[in-house]
């Protein structure tokens, strides 16, 4: 059985059955609406916007904390 199952993995698929097989699996996606693209895009911008913030105050107290205390050198 698992003679059959290896000589199966290693059959060399052609093309025109490699074309079949991306078609029939591209049949079966589920694409978004423009509406979802949309609300997600706007949503993953907001995303970016609150994480940058984020990283902006915590770079900040960092850059002060270490200012701070190479003034006590």
């Amino acid at each position: 059985m698992a003679a059959l199952m290896a000589e199966e993995k290693k059959r060399k698929t052609s093309l025109p059955e490699f074309v079949n097989q991306v078609r029939a699996e591209t049949s079966k996606v589920v694409w978004p609406t423009r509406e979802e693209t949309i609300r997600t895009a706007i949503f993953v911008f907001i995303m970016m916007v609150v994480m940058s913030l984020f990283f902006l105050g915590i770079d900040s107290a960092f850059n002060a904390i270490v200012n701070f205390l190479l003034s006590l050198i």
